[in-house]
């Protein structure tokens, strides 16, 4: 197996786990062995056809039945009000939310209240939603908040100008301010959440062969395409991508620690913009106002 694997052996008998983006890729291997300890397992996804087929699929390869699924659009900031409020209604507890949604290299796209998709969609929508969940994870303690990130983080910076690439857009430039955001937004939170019982970890997943390619990959010339394919050994499968959000949602050693960067099942140190203080504290007051954020939640 490529990369780092996940060897902790814990049960997660009695505990639930909500995970964005569940319907495929990484996502969907992270709940299928999650499944397979013992958890609830809700899958929260844009698409409920395939989410439903994706249910099916988990429930049967982990011989866990209590999977369900809930619908989430991460580019409306209503329906992930709406999420929160079925979760907080319905779920007596929340052991571990996984922010694993993710869209790459897009066309320049506007979310449904008028943002960056990528930026709105990879940081705006898994800030929101994190903030409606936080009291129900501080019932749950000791809970974790796992954010998907990307490496791409080390080539990223926070356009506070330009939030929303008006002025410029570039789809990889705007894909990696969002995973800089990913990283920033683990550290402010866990400095938040000092003492709660609740921690946060940030992650590179790997270069994994799944869907969040789609965009870019008809752009690439033929010729590239060739030129790359031997490297393609390297590229991990969606199960071996899997390995890092697993660790970091079950490993025990980890639970003293909390906003850190973490890559093969393993902590490692983020670019320097990743570890900027004044830069998370900003992200955080910008991002609340932007999605309207209010202090009671």
């Amino acid at each position: 197996m490529a990369g780092g694997v996940c060897r902790s052996t814990a049960g997660l008998d009695g505990k639930t786990i909500l995970i964005t983006g569940a319907n495929t890729g990484i996502g969907k291997e992270t709940a299928v062995d999650l499944a397979r300890r013992g958890a609830r397992i809700i899958l929260a996804c844009r698409d409920m056809d395939r989410a439903d087929s994706a249910a099916e699929e988990v429930r049967k390869r982990s011989g866990n039945d209590n999977v369900v699924v809930k619908k989430l659009d991460l580019s409306s900031l209503k329906s992930v009000r709406q999420l929160a409020e079925d979760v907080l209604a319905n779920e007596q507890r929340l052991d571990v939310l996984i922010n694993n949604a993710g869209i790459m290299a897009c066309p320049q796209w506007k979310t449904e209240d008028g943002f960056e998709m990528q930026f709105g969609v990879n940081h705006l929508g898994h800030f929101l939603l994190t903030n409606c969940l936080l009291d129900l994870l501080k019932k749950s303690t000791p809970s974790r908040i796992v954010n998907v990130s990307s490496l791409a983080h080390e080539k990223g910076q926070i356009y506070f100008d330009d939030i929303n690439q008006e002025k410029s857009y570039r789809p990889w430039k705007s894909y990696a301010q969002s995973k800089l955001a990913n990283v920033l937004f683990t550290k402010e939170l866990a400095h938040r959440l000092r003492g709660t019982g609740v921690t946060t970890y940030s992650l590179h997943p790997g270069v994994i062969r799944t869907e969040l390619g789609r965009y870019f990959m008809p752009t690439i010339p033929l010729w590239k395409r060739i030129v790359y394919k031997p490297f393609s050994f390297f590229i991990k499968s969606p199960t071996e991508g899997a390995q890092t959000t697993i660790y970091c949602a079950v490993e025990e050693s980890l639970q003293n620690e909390s906003g850190f960067y973490y890559s093969d099942c393993a902590r490692k140190t983020a670019a320097p913009q990743g570890l900027d203080d004044e830069a998370a504290k900003r992200l955080w007051d910008l991002s609340a106002a932007m999605v309207g954020l209010t202090q009671s939640q």
